[in-house]
């Protein structure tokens, strides 16, 4: 299989990197600067799941299309930030050819119209991944937890496709934790829900879970704004099962815990934030289905208040 990267940045640049390390036909599509760093220093990963220095081949914008013309990629591996998604989308055109697919891991589903109006639905899977990530001052990724996931799946048609089984086989070899679901969409409202509470409730407190847990009311609170999420997954007919449920909430309400979204890193850093993707998308979908969303409100203002502030300067 041969697969096309956007980016070498904390997401992308670990499992392309992990993919590539394995053997695997990996390039990695990335801005000149770093494909100078790229060219110097080599792909470097610093991980729990072990360190790594990789050889990684890489390609820009410019060069793209005379490396597609040269062979086709059977795969583009999408995991850009969603206020980068119409620039993403641009980037990776030049490569998706009549038989190529495009595996997003982009957090929520906002993306998916977007992606599917352009490249047509057929050619787009579903995907999620589990990893807290960056890329360093330095340019290594930094793995920041033992988690590192993929799941992906077909949204239509045979759940066993040969697309899907042969990125599985990439996944085994690279040893890469991967689930080639026959229910992605499920699977995407699970992680959805979860995200978008641990998002919208980190954010709105400024602090961890943790934290927020210590005070009287932020158990009820992270409760009621996670119930908000699971009755908008409901309305659109992908229920969360109970299971899933609970271990969502053990993880939401743990004490001392020190988990925060990676919106409330960026927003700590004074970095744009995937707000609208995130927890105004939810809340949209919460009005267009009649459900009181109060919580998920009051996270939307305050992020929107956010980045009226960013961009004043």
């Amino acid at each position: 299989m041969r697969i096309l990267v956007l980016g070498a940045g904390g997401t992308g640049g670990y499992f392309g990197g992990r993919l590539a390390q394995a053997g695997v036909d990996v390039t990695f599509l990335v801005r000149p600067a770093r494909a100078a760093q790229l060219q110097r220093d080599g792909l470097v990963i610093r991980s729990p799941l072990g360190d790594a220095r990789i050889a990684a081949r890489f390609t820009t914008a410019d060069a793209l299309p005379a490396v597609v013309s040269q062979q086709p990629f059977d795969l583009v591996m999408l995991s850009c930030k969603a206020y980068d998604l119409g620039s993403s989308i641009e980037a990776i055109a030049p490569a998706m050819g009549p038989g190529t697919t495009l595996l997003p891991i982009l957090n929520g589903l906002a993306h998916y119209a977007p992606l599917d109006s352009r490249f047509g639905r057929d050619a787009v899977l579903g995907g999620l991944c589990f990893i807290s990530a960056t890329k360093a001052a330095d340019g290594a990724i930094e793995h920041l937890d033992r988690p590192a996931r993929l799941t992906f799946g077909e949204r239509d048609g045979d759940p066993h496709s040969e697309r899907v089984q042969a990125l599985a086989r990439a996944c085994k070899q690279a040893g890469i934790d991967h689930v080639a679901s026959d229910r992605i969409a499920s699977e995407q409202w699970i992680k959805y829900t979860f995200l978008t509470t641990l998002a919208a409730i980190t954010c709105l407190m400024r602090g961890d879970v943790g934290s927020i847990v210590a005070t009287g009311n932020g158990v009820p609170l992270v409760q009621a704004l996670y119930a908000e999420c699971l009755a908008v997954a409901e309305a659109a007919g992908q229920p969360v099962p109970e299971k899933p449920q609970q271990i969502a909430l053990k993880s939401l309400t743990q004490p001392g815990s020190t988990m925060k979204a990676s919106m409330l890193r960026d927003l700590e850093a004074g970095l744009p934030v995937e707000a609208a993707h995130i927890a105004g998308d939810m809340l949209a979908r919460a009005g267009k289905a009649g459900i009181a969303a109060p919580l998920l409100q009051a996270a939307w203002c305050h992020l929107q208040v956010y980045e009226q502030q960013r961009r004043a300067g």
